[in-house]
């Protein structure tokens, strides 16, 4: 059963919940049947979107070496188990040469990357437990590609295109799958401190919605026991990168 009947009963951690695409797969996933725990900074909307979806909200920084392993055993201790993490947890620091905050290009490798491995880590290893699972990391079409001002937050990317890939091919032989997002421009809270919209700067008139991610995630989550899809990009029409 190739649908989102299959994922009935399933349970799923989200990371960076609280908006975009992680909001918007949260909300997808619990019209399945979909069992969630969600996680964000901002508690506030993190606890109206666990209302909505009837999911447990876990308030905590990403950052936190020990926030993994409680999202994990708030699963186990909620429902038994864990079949899918969303990665999704992520921010963006762009800029030229002069321009560039070395603090703040700094946390988001620990966002970005520290934070991404340390729970991909943990949840494989609760997966190779129970001999199923599935891993969605978010990365992006700069996880691909590269240009001016933006090698910061691509590398941060390119990082997450390497770990999925080594730990696909780890895993081969077995039912847990790895599957690495790619999306280009989303009109998200993710550029909300730009002083001019990505749309503009970058000639994209029409972004994807998060919406848009949240289809080709769903595809991948619902496809047939055998069938491995390591990498999936979605771009704007408008999108030359």
């Amino acid at each position: 059963m190739n649908t989102e009947e299959s994922l009935k009963g399933q349970v799923a951690v989200i990371t960076g919940a609280s908006s975009g695409i992680g909001r918007e797969t949260a909300r997808q996933l619990a019209k399945a049947g979909v069992k969630l725990v969600l996680t964000a900074r901002r508690a506030e909307r993190l606890a109206v979107l666990a209302s909505e979806t009837g999911g447990k909200a876990v308030p905590g920084d990403m950052t936190d070496p020990a926030l993994p392993q409680k999202l994990l055993d708030t699963a186990l201790a909620e429902y038994g188990k864990c079949d899918i993490l969303l990665n999704n947890a992520g921010v963006i620091e762009v800029g030229k040469i002069e321009e560039m905050d070395i603090d703040r290009v700094c946390a988001m490798v620990r966002i970005n990357v520290e934070a991404a491995f340390r729970a991909a880590y943990v949840f494989l290893k609760h997966f190779k437990e129970r001999n199923r699972g599935h891993l969605v990391n978010l990365s992006s079409v700069m996880g691909t590609k590269v240009r001016a001002t933006a090698g910061a937050y691509a590398g941060t990317k390119y990082a997450i295109e390497a770990l999925s890939e080594a730990l696909r091919m780890e895993l081969a032989g077995t039912p847990i799958k790895v599957t690495a997002i790619e999306p280009g421009l989303v009109k998200t809270e993710l550029h909300a401190r730009w002083p001019v919209p990505p749309s503009k700067s970058l000639n994209v008139p029409k972004p994807l919605e998060p919406e848009d991610v949240v289809e080709l995630i769903m595809f991948a989550l619902t496809r047939p026991e055998h069938v491995r899809l390591p990498r999936l990009m979605i771009l704007p029409g408008e999108h030359l990168i």
